[in-house]
């Protein structure tokens, strides 16, 4: 894995595609929340885990795709 510079401080890449999945996680679970989709959800905390697991996943299938 590569290290990612920011203003000479190098990063974990893996730490930088968590923080983004995060943030994209924030908003899915937002949006689910407003639709309602939660009543389905047998265990909710399990499921966000999931959800977190998905997003990080993409997203590094995405940043992998880029480089």
């Amino acid at each position: 894995m590569a290290d990612i510079d920011l203003y000479g401080v190098f990063v974990p890449a893996l730490l930088v595609w968590a923080i983004l999945a995060f943030l994209l996680n924030l908003v899915l679970r937002r949006l689910i929340g407003a639709l309602g989709l939660y009543r389905l959800v047998w265990h909710r905390a399990l499921f966000d885990l999931c959800l977190y697991l998905v997003c990080l996943g993409g997203v590094v299938t995405f940043a992998a795709r880029l480089t």
